[in-house]
């Protein structure tokens, strides 16, 4: 079964005013008879309206009162009926004839008759209004509203009583209820199309500020529905591609700007967003006017109402062509980069398998001719051995011999450098491994007359690998007492304190200094400045090196003849 049509506003505004009229009619026509108001009446007929007064047209009043849609009767100064009307007879389910000269008192129930007293008095007195039960023949006592005016009619003083059914006067309220209940769906309506309307109006002014705002951004803007259909574009766009600006613009021809191979996963990752709500953050390529693919960075949010459902995306794009090529140049430097360093780790490996090979095969032939040399002079007889072109010829084999040996030993430490470099950091105390090398040192210090000064109370402890910062403090110190001036001892300062980033150790030394213009090759591997003193040129190198894998450095400043300052920086 359907359901029957729901009013319309207007509708319900119409129905109301009739019913308002046609209760207005009622009630001012009962309420003019009730309180005796009326001294004329105005009757329409078939020849317009006639009047008629109440004591020159009663014919015309008694036809008048017999239409009336309630009771009305006349009674005397002792409740008897002069008068009673057809309504009220059959209301009563009485004959007429039978009603008129019984007593009013006669009708009312037993229970409403001491209140019947009492109206009928006051009735007399000048009106009075309340509500009776009176008995009827078809049903039992029913109330009745009772409205009583003394009057005088055809010269004798009668009580005129107007008696309303109190199912009359329900049907009134309901229709007042009802008049009531549309009045305010009327004004529920009124207040709620009042406030669409200024919803409306501000959605409205809300989009031309979005839309100024919009035009006056330096990228290209646009804003689509909940579906995700394009709804406006700033002119940035229509000057990006070359095209003259229009209200509407097709989704069709937006994908045809779009690069082939970015459409389908530029749609895909649309359609997610609108699934999900979440920002949208895409980047495709673009055709502009020039007919060249440009990258862009395609951004949107989505604005949403006081419930929290979207109402609208807003997104612009981005060109962000040059920095996609910087990207792209990057990418293929670290990757050219990975393939340098890939190759480096290889040499490398070549490097230290060639050193380890050449140092384990050179060290059997070398040793054999160190035992032909040792043979060679047990079969010298003395007199030859000792003979002044025999003796110095030995002797400088032997050293050759031994600078070999050491040269093959360095190119093993070297090797082992380059493997040790990640040895674990400890925390060190710097004083007692001054001191440890210092007593290594001794045999060379008290030789030359040194003197040595630690000062590392600003920073007594450094994080390194202990070997690696040991081998570090016996270069510098060693360098320090070798290369002294003769006849002037050397005095060596080491200090350590931290200096920003990094903590710097330094050592002083008062030597022979150095032509810094070669700076360069300083710590080269087997360089030597001062070929007098014996050396083999790499302790800087390994110095530099294990500094250098450990992220830190050396320095050097130093004056030929008057000493030397290297420091080694570590980092933190």
């Amino acid at each position: 079964m359907s359901k029957p049509p729901v009013p319309s506003a207007a509708d319900l505004a119409r129905e109301n005013e009739e019913l308002r009229f046609q209760l207005q009619e009622a009630e001012e026509l009962i309420t003019a008879i009730r309180t005796g108001a009326v001294d004329a009446l105005a009757v329409q007929g078939p020849d317009g309206p006639r009047i008629f007064t109440l004591e020159g047209a009663d014919q015309s009043y008694r036809t008048l009162i017999e239409q009336m849609n309630e009771g009305a009767v006349l009674l005397s100064h002792d409740a008897t009926i002069l008068y009673a009307n057809a309504y009220l007879a059959n209301w009563l389910a009485q004959p007429l004839e039978a009603l008129i000269g019984s007593s009013f008192a006669a009708l009312v129930a037993p229970e409403g008759q001491e209140r019947w007293a009492g109206l009928f008095a006051a009735g007399w007195r000048g009106s009075a209004k309340g509500e009776l039960p009176l008995h009827t023949r078809a049903a039992p006592a029913r109330p009745l509203a009772l409205s009583m005016t003394p009057l005088e009619f055809n010269g004798t003083a009668v009580l005129a009583v107007i008696l309303t059914d109190q199912a009359a006067q329900r049907e009134i309220q309901v229709i007042q209820a009802r008049i009531s209940a549309q009045d305010a769906l009327i004004e529920h309506k009124d207040a709620q199309l009042l406030r669409q309307q200024a919803e409306r109006q501000a959605v409205e002014h809300a989009a031309a500020e979005a839309r100024r705002l919009l035009e006056g951004l330096p990228h290209i803007a646009w804003t689509a529905n909940p579906a995700g259909h394009n709804t406006y574009l700033n002119r940035r766009w229509f000057d990006y591609i070359g095209e003259a600006p229009t209200p509407e613009f097709s989704p069709e021809r937006i994908y045809q700007l779009v690069h082939p191979d970015d459409v389908e996963p530029a749609m895909r990752r649309w359609e997610q967003i609108l699934a999900s709500g979440e920002p949208l953050e895409v980047e495709c390529r673009i055709r502009n006017a020039a007919g060249h693919y440009r990258w862009m960075l395609g951004r949107a949010l989505p604005s949403r109402n006081e419930q929290g459902d979207i109402v609208e995306w807003i997104g612009t794009y981005t060109d962000i062509h040059e920095h996609k090529l910087a990207q792209q140049r990057i990418a293929q430097a670290q990757q050219q980069l990975q393939e340098n360093n890939a190759r480096l780790l290889r040499a490398n490996v070549d490097l230290d398998n060639f050193i380890y090979t050449a140092s384990h095969d050179l060290k059997a032939p070398i040793n054999n001719i160190e035992g032909l040399l040792h043979a060679l002079q047990g079969e010298l007889p003395p007199a030859i051995g000792q003979h002044e072109p025999v003796e110095p010829l030995l002797l400088m084999m032997q050293d050759s011999i031994d600078r070999f040996k050491r040269t093959i030993e360095h190119l093993t430490e070297v090797t082992k450098l380059q493997k040790e470099y990640a040895a674990p950091a400890v925390v060190i105390d710097l004083a007692a491994l001054i001191d440890d090398v210092a007593r290594d040192l001794d045999p060379l210090v008290r030789a030359v007359d040194g003197e040595l000064t630690v000062d590392v109370e600003d920073h007594p402890h450094l994080l390194f690998a202990e070997k690696n910062l040991r081998s570090i403090v016996y270069n510098l110190l060693s360098n320090a007492f070798k290369y002294h001036v003769p006849g002037r001892p050397p005095r060596v300062r080491i200090s350590c304190h931290g200096e920003g980033r990094h903590i710097r150790l330094t050592v002083q030394d008062n030597g022979l200094g150095l032509n810094l213009a070669g700076s360069q090759k300083l710590f080269s591997m087997f360089q030597r400045f001062h070929d007098h003193v014996e050396g083999s040129g790499i302790g800087l190198y390994m110095v530099k090196k294990i500094l250098e894998n450990a992220g830190g450095s050396i320095e050097v400043h130093s004056e030929v003849g008057v000493g030397s300052v290297f420091s080694a920086l570590f980092p933190r």
